[in-house]
């Protein structure tokens, strides 16, 4: 229970930490582009048309809303850290508690030494059903939490209070309005999951030798690693998924022009895919405006 108590407290803190990158993400993921492209230059000293980073666009927000409206969505957000915490923790606690009689059994230490890729293979599942769990129960206050961002695009205020935006999501689409996004979400999520621990299985055993003192400290930065080029690659999901939560919302940020109408998760997919726009907010500081962009810019702020 106090590992919980920790996790929650520390989860907390992360979030209230990282809530403008949250923000300014989920703005750029949308193409809002308040600020019009300017020319610099890359890390070889060419000169190219680049948008906005973090901090510019941190800042115009600011100038409008002031320092509190970069923490625009914090309540649902923490609700649903706290919420997805518990849940994760009960789902593998209840795991834990059916493998004690297991582990008091006679030679389960040679089963566990001996059984190295099936033990990745259950405790991947585990984590697995544990975080399917958490994010299929928090993703009400995930959609609430982005529609609420979106809403800076066209100064709306239809998504305020935590519980006025439950009842206008009931009332408008229903139950299945709280789980707008989630195929995708969830997708991104198994896929990330089982690529990480495969890979960092794979690095660890047949990449690094056990024998040196030093490998078991490499060995613990291996998931590390494999866990961002995991979450690289499965970023396209959690772009989709986020664009899908906030489609046709009744707001001018999931709607034309701002935003298309997506018939579904797989046709916003593709609709991004031919526009190039599969990495779209997954940089916030070094952002060279693509070919072929598709980004709607505040008209007041080129006149």
């Amino acid at each position: 229970m106090a590992d919980a108590a920790s996790q929650v407290l520390l989860g907390s803190g992360l979030t209230i930490l990282s809530q403008p990158f949250m923000y300014v993400k989920v703005l750029i993921q949308v193409g809002y582009e308040p600020l019009p492209p300017t020319i610099g230059r890359n890390i070889f000293g060419r000169q190219v048309c680049q948008l906005p980073g973090l901090f510019c666009y941190a800042q115009h927000i600011a100038s409008i809303d002031g320092k509190r409206g970069l923490f625009t969505g914090l309540t649902p957000r923490l609700c649903s850290g706290v919420l997805g915490t518990v849940v994760h923790s009960q789902v593998l606690q209840h795991y834990q508690d059916l493998d004690k009689p297991e582990d008091s059994g006679i030679g389960s230490f040679h089963r566990e030494g001996s059984c190295s890729f099936d033990r990745v293979i259950k405790e991947t599942t585990r984590e697995m059903i544990a975080r399917s769990a958490a994010t299929l129960i928090t993703h009400p206050f995930h959609v609430i939490t982005l529609r609420s961002m979106i809403q800076f695009i066209g100064r709306e205020s239809k998504y305020c209070g935590l519980c006025d935006s439950i009842l206008t999501i009931y009332r408008e689409e229903g139950i299945l309005g709280f789980f707008a996004g989630l195929i995708p979400r969830l997708l991104g999520d198994i896929i990330s999951l089982w690529l990480c621990n495969s890979l960092a299985y794979l690095v660890n055993t047949y990449a690094l030798d056990s024998g040196v003192s030093t490998m078991n400290e490499m060995k613990s930065y291996s998931q590390a690693v494999t866990g961002f080029f995991a979450s690289m690659l499965t970023y396209p999901f959690v772009l989709v998924s986020n664009l899908m939560a906030v489609n046709n919302c009744g707001l001018a940020g999931g709607s034309p022009p701002y935003s298309p109408l997506y018939t579904s998760w797989i046709d916003c997919w593709y609709m991004l895919q031919k526009e190039g726009n599969m990495s779209r907010g997954n940089s916030l500081f070094f952002r060279k405006v693509p070919c072929g962009k598709t980004y709607c810019y505040d008209l007041r702020m080129l006149i």
